[in-house]
């Protein structure tokens, strides 16, 4: 399928090919290509700070397989619940390659399974959370443009420079004149606004401002939080614009604008009270272990060390290489200190002075005392 894009208002057009690729008959979407490319930039950035929240990346492997999974099972789920039409089998549902998934059940999943996942590779959690926003946040930022070639997630009707207009989209709002919510009215022939670029621009710089923040922040949850915030605040506005929102029902209520501000209030309550908390305080962040079995076989042998926050990444890089260099030579099989000293009675000093006072009280404490007594009876004489 292919598209001819044009922002008149721009004079510009493209022609988009949705397919990328096509191996015997197979074809390859730049959906799922651009939608590859969005997470491969999150991983890579997740892994690269991950030492900085005190995160070991070997393990943050598997949560980012799980949650990865998950997020776009979610994903799928969300949109084929509310989705305004139905499907006529089982595989049309499991079909992405078609287009709908919804972010917001990607995001749920992402969260509920990787902090699962997190809870059995002894990850910590809000620190993981954290991490994680700034990665959804390029995600989402580089994803959207997979809609611009699916010519997709656009809005209204507009005369802003930007509009933009194509057979996608004209195509598109003939067919679900019928669907729109309530007292939305376009015109398929004229240009609408490309919601998707305002979301990609939202995140991309939601992403530049906590990625800023990261080393400003005061409290495990902080950033997470922030992004609650950020996202939730774009998207009540962008999906007001939109005219394929998941409803819910017949209310003509959109699920993702409800979502997003419940979670904008939600969040910023939470962010408040997290900050009250944190007060004068500093955060520190715990090393991350690399081997967590021979941690615990440690006990109070072996401690993890801890380091402000506002460090920068070469030094939580240095600290952490240190401290599992430690931990490896660590020699479990050695007695403790403890058990190598032969701990002395208390009265020690008092018995070492005894067994040498007998010589010093016969011949030197009492040669100290007739010194100090004639010297006593020549101050009397002289008076």
């Amino acid at each position: 399928m292919t598209y001819h894009v044009q922002f008149p208002g721009l004079g510009l057009a493209f022609t988009v090919n949705r397919v990328a690729v096509s191996i015997g008959g197979f074809n390859i979407y730049w959906y799922g290509v651009i939608i590859a490319a969005g997470m491969m930039l999150a991983l890579l950035y997740a892994f690269r700070n991950a030492v900085d929240f005190g995160i070991d990346s070997d393990r943050l492997v598997d949560v980012v397989a799980i949650g990865t999974v998950m997020s776009i099972v979610c994903a799928r789920i969300y949109y084929v619940a509310m989705a305004p039409f139905e499907y006529n089998s089982i595989w049309e549902m499991i079909d992405i390659r078609l287009g709908g998934i919804a972010i917001y059940g990607a995001v749920i999943g992402a969260f509920v399974f990787g902090g699962l996942a997190a809870k059995w590779r002894k990850i910590p959690l809000l620190p993981l959370f954290d991490l994680v926003s700034l990665g959804f946040l390029i995600g989402q930022g580089i994803g959207r443009w997979g809609n611009f070639v699916n010519q997709e997630a656009f809005g209204t009707n507009t005369t802003l420079p930007w509009g933009m207009v194509s057979e996608g989209t004209e195509a598109y709002l003939k067919s679900v004149q019928v669907t729109l919510p309530a007292g939305m009215a376009v015109d398929p022939t004229a240009p609408v606004h490309p919601t998707f670029l305002y979301e990609s621009i939202w995140c991309l710089v939601g992403f530049a401002i906590l990625a800023c923040l990261v080393k400003r922040r005061r409290f495990n949850g902080q950033i997470f939080l922030s992004y609650i915030i950020w996202y939730g605040l774009g998207r009540s506005w962008i999906e007001g614009l939109r005219t394929d929102s998941l409803l819910i029902g017949n209310t003509g209520l959109r699920a993702s604008q409800l979502v997003a501000i419940g979670s904008v209030i939600v969040a910023a309550v939470l962010m408040v009270i997290g900050l009250r908390n944190a007060k004068g305080k500093q955060l520190e962040v715990t090393l991350a272990v690399s081997d967590i079995k021979k941690q615990t076989e440690a006990g109070d042998r072996f401690a993890p060390d801890k380091l402000p926050a506002k460090e920068p990444h070469a030094e939580f890089v240095k600290a952490t290489d240190e401290m599992n260099r430690r931990l490896k030579e660590l020699d479990l099989d050695a007695p403790e200190i403890e058990e190598l000293e032969d701990p002395a009675p208390e009265e020690e000093p008092e018995s070492a002075a005894a067994a040498e006072g007998p010589a010093k009280s016969e011949e030197s404490v009492k040669p100290e005392k007739s010194e100090k007594s004639e010297a006593s009876e020549e101050s009397c004489q002289a008076e």
